[in-house]
C-alpha cells in the first residue's frame, strides 16, 4: 500500500468508514482523483486532493455557501482539510455528460442548467462575498499569458520574445475592461456538462447537481453562462445557444443587453485562450494528450468571441502573429 493509500484508509477509519470499499471513479485535468466508498448501503464518494499541489478549503467554503442558496452541492460528510480529503455526498452517476450520450433531452438539460445560474446570479451577494476571490485583470492576464508560455513553443518551436510578450499583453489590456459592463455574481468556473448533474426527484433548480466548484470567482455574471455554452468538449447547436442566452437575458430585464453580449464576447476570448493553453499544457507537461483534440473545437469558439468589436486589438495580435494556419491541436510538433 502506497503512503498516499494509508493516509486514505486511516481518514475513512476515522470517519467511521473502516470496512468501505474503494473504488476509483475518475481524475481529471488537475491532480484531484475521486473514489467511490461503499459500506453496506451507504455510499460517499472521496476526494483526493494531496498537498501542496491542491487545496481542499475552496471546495469546502464554496459548497457551504452553494448549500446556503438551495442549490445542489454534494453536501460534506467528514473533512480532512490538512490531508486534502473530503468525503462527499454521492450524488450518483448521472452526469449531463452521460445523459446527453444517452439521447437525454438537450434542450430540457440545458435550460435547467441556466435557471440553475438564474437562481444562483438572483440569491448570491456579491457585495458580501469578501471571503472569495475576485477575477480581475491580474488573473484574467495570467491566465491568457498561458498562451505564449506553453502554445506558443509548441508551435513555434521557440520562446515568445519579450516584444512579442508586451504587445500581447497591451493588446488583452485594451479589451478586458470591456468585460466589466454588467453585474457581479459568484461563478463557478467550468460550469458545463461534465460537471453538471441531472438529479431525479428534486425540485427546481436543485434538479441540477454542481462538482468541481473549487476555483469558483466573484465574476460578471456571463462568466458561468459562457462555460456552459462554449464548451470545449462538446459543440452546443448554435440554435440553443441562442435561446439560453434569451433565457438567461429575459429574467433579468434590468441587463443591457449590449454591455451583455459585449462581456460575454471578452469573458468567452479570455476563458478560450486559457483553455488553449492548460490542454497544450496537459500534454507537454502533464503527459495527457487527450486535451488536445478539443483544440481545434476552442479556436473555432475563440474566433467567435473575437469577431465582437470589443475585442479587435487581440484579434489584430492573433491575425499577425498567430494566422490561421497555426492555429492548431499541436499534436504533431510534439510527437
Amino acid at each position: 500500500m502506497s503512503e498516499r493509500m494509508a493516509t486514505i484508509r486511516t481518514f475513512l477509519e476515522r470517519a467511521g468508514w473502516s470496512d468501505a470499499a474503494c473504488r476509483k471513479l475518475a481524475g481529471d485535468a488537475s491532480f484531484r482523483t475521486y473514489f467511490r466508498v461503499a459500506d453496506g448501503d451507504r455510499r460517499a464518494v472521496l476526494m483526493d486532493a494531496p498537498p501542496p499541489k491542491e487545496d481542499v478549503r475552496p471546495f469546502v467554503a464554496v459548497a457551504k455557501c452553494l448549500a446556503g442558496l438551495g442549490l445542489s452541492a454534494p453536501r460534506i460528510i467528514v473533512q480532512d482539510v490538512d490531508a486534502g480529503l473530503l468525503l462527499l455526498e454521492d450524488l450518483g452517476d448521472d452526469t449531463y455528460t452521460r445523459q446527453l450520450a444517452a439521447g437525454a433531452d438537450e434542450r430540457a438539460l440545458y435550460a435547467l442548467a441556466v435557471d440553475t445560474l438564474i437562481e444562483l446570479n438572483r440569491r448570491f451577494d456579491a457585495g458580501g462575498a469578501s471571503d472569495l476571490r475576485r477575477f480581475g485583470e491580474a488573473q484574467a492576464l495570467r491566465e491568457v499569458g498561458l498562451l505564449l508560455e506553453w502554445y506558443w513553443p509548441a508551435v513555434m518551436g521557440g520562446p515568445a520574445s519579450a516584444k512579442l510578450r508586451e504587445s500581447y499583453a497591451d493588446a488583452w489590456r485594451a479589451a478586458l475592461p470591456r468585460m466589466r459592463g454588467v453585474a457581479d455574481s459568484l461563478a463557478l468556473f467550468d460550469f458545463h456538462v461534465d460537471n453538471l448533474m441531472w438529479l431525479a426527484g428534486r425540485p427546481g433548480a436543485a434538479a441540477c447537481g454542481l462538482l468541481d466548484f473549487q476555483d469558483a470567482v466573484i465574476a460578471p455574471v456571463a462568466f458561468d453562462l459562457v462555460s456552459l455554452l462554449e464548451d470545449a468538449r462538446r459543440d452546443v447547436p448554435a440554435g440553443l445557444v441562442a435561446e439560453m442566452q434569451r433565457r438567461y437575458r429575459a429574467a433579468f430585464p434590468q441587463l443591457d443587453a449590449a454591455a451583455f453580449a459585449t462581456a460575454y464576447s471578452v469573458i468567452g476570448a479570455q476563458r478560450n485562450t486559457r483553455i488553449i493553453a492548460v490542454f497544450t499544457r496537459l500534454m507537454v507537461r502533464d503527459g495527457k494528450p487527450q486535451y488536445l483534440a478539443h483544440i481545434p473545437r476552442v479556436w473555432r469558439l475563440l474566433a467567435g468571441d473575437l469577431a465582437h468589436p470589443a475585442l479587435a486589438p487581440v484579434r489584430e495580435w492573433f491575425d499577425r502573429h498567430l494566422p490561421r494556419e497555426r492555429r492548431m491541436a499541436p499534436a504533431a510538433v510534439l510527437k
